[in-house]
């Protein structure tokens, strides 16, 4: 089975982007200052401990420069670079709904004035929203392809204190039914290779899949400068999934998918400079050709066996 008139075995983002857009559609990531309660002491000030000072962000902008000014620079660049035509406005860096309603409807409302711009995305955490923030969220979909990704991580309260995040398994399903009740498109992030067994990962993957979520990031935990990871790492107490292993296991977890779900990402964390391990997680093409090949060995595909 194929998805989107590809040759993709699952439901790829940029393919469904396309598809109901009728051309590629670039993400503009954005930064507009957030911090973090994991990070600003409300919580704890360490943040969570795969977290690097960036708050997983790409660091192609700078939030000394206006919202309107990063979608201009992205647009141009691109444009240039791709010949691209239409864009989503991403707030990737830390929790971006951490800031009062009003002040988040100027930033929101900022990264949308640009006819070109289609959808938005937004990044943050379940302990991170309201009635308030996903009332004015909802108010976007009418016109923009409109998204909020939570990072779940995990379903396991003990992964989630491990990793410090700071809240449980019930605080993402409440947030995640609310959000639901608002009719936002969700994405779900999740992390393989949180010091848990094979098994305890799959028990994530079929209760994620029966939540029937509109999209799915999945990570490789890595290792990137200044976490607490990458300390744990240098001392020998953490070990790294094989790229073998990670491809193994995304098939897996593509499998008990539902069809329906976009795939948002498979591959690739964290800038190359920053990566201190697995080195092979900076090899994104070559991991994701890895996965359709075994897909195709197993000549399985999303869904198969939700």
């Amino acid at each position: 089975m194929f998805f989107n008139g590809t040759d993709k075995r699952y439901n790829q983002y940029s393919a469904h982007l396309k598809q109901k857009f009728g051309a590629k559609v670039y993400k503009i990531t954005l930064d507009a200052g957030f911090s973090c309660p994991n990070r600003d002491g409300t919580l704890s000030n360490c943040g969570c401990i795969f977290c690097d000072d960036g708050g997983s962000f790409s660091q192609a902008h700078s939030n000394q420069i206006t919202i309107e000014e990063q979608i201009l620079t992205g647009i141009e660049n691109l444009s240039k670079r791709f010949k691209a035509q239409k864009f989503m406005s991403y707030f990737q860096a830390f929790t971006n709904t951490y800031k009062p309603v009003k002040e988040l409807e100027g930033i929101y409302n900022a990264a949308l004035k640009h006819p070109d711009i289609v959808g938005i995305s937004i990044g943050t955490r379940p302990d991170c929203i309201d009635d308030g923030k996903l009332k004015l969220i909802s108010g976007y979909t009418k016109d923009y392809y409109t998204w909020i990704e939570y990072g779940l991580q995990s379903v396991h309260n003990k992964t989630l204190e491990w990793i410090n995040r700071g809240h449980d398994y019930d605080c993402f399903l409440h947030a995640y039914e609310k959000t639901k009740n608002y009719g936002i498109n969700i994405c779900i992030h999740l992390i393989l290779g949180l010091n848990e067994t094979y098994e305890e990962m799959m028990e994530t993957v079929r209760k994620v899949a029966k939540l029937e979520p509109e999209g799915v990031k999945i990570h490789m935990l890595c290792a990137l400068e200044g976490t607490k990871i990458a300390e744990l790492y240098n001392k020998g107490e953490l070990e790294f999934m094989s790229e073998d292993e990670y491809i193994n296991l995304c098939c897996d977890y593509l499998e008990l998918l539902p069809p329906e779900t976009t795939i948002h990402r498979l591959a690739g964390n964290g800038l190359k400079k920053n990566l201190v391990a697995p080195r092979w997680l900076g090899k994104k093409l070559d991991a994701l050709n890895k996965i359709d090949r075994e897909l195709e060995r197993r000549n399985s595909w999303q869904g198969c066996k939700f």
